[in-house]
């Protein structure tokens, strides 16, 4: 990611569109960025939603395997991008999703996985979601 580092982002707004580049996580599973929202503020102050598509977990990922590649994405993916976002967010959330969804729509059908990381001494700490 190139460019200017951006002003403190609002709430709902999309800093970063993904692409079909491909990222490498623990599993070996085939991942990619869908987007990266400012969400409203949570309890603890802003919150960055690090959005992944990640068609594998429809076909048996389970959530051991996918939390441990959420942690890797915070920590390899996330954290790297968190000045150039122009954000300094409280909480990182990383998801997962069987396929590309709308933010905020209820889409049952698709399998998904959520975990919720503090940024503290540059590191991703696991947060109870």
């Amino acid at each position: 990611m190139t460019g200017q580092a951006l002003s403190e982002p609002s709430a709902g707004e999309v800093l970063l569109e993904g692409d079909a580049a491909p990222i490498a996580v623990p599993s070996g599973q085939a991942v990619v960025l869908q987007n990266v929202i400012r969400s409203e503020d949570g309890a603890v102050g802003p919150v960055l939603r690090f959005r992944f598509v990640a068609p594998q977990i429809a076909e048996g990922v389970d959530f051991d395997t996918a939390s441990a590649d959420m942690l890797a994405l915070c920590q390899s993916f996330a954290l790297p991008r968190l000045t150039a976002l122009g954000a300094t967010p409280r909480q990182v959330v990383i998801s997962l999703s069987a396929m590309p969804t709308p933010f905020g729509e209820v889409t049952p059908d698709v399998t998904q996985y959520f975990e919720a990381y503090r940024i503290e001494n540059g590191t991703c700490i696991w947060e109870m979601f």
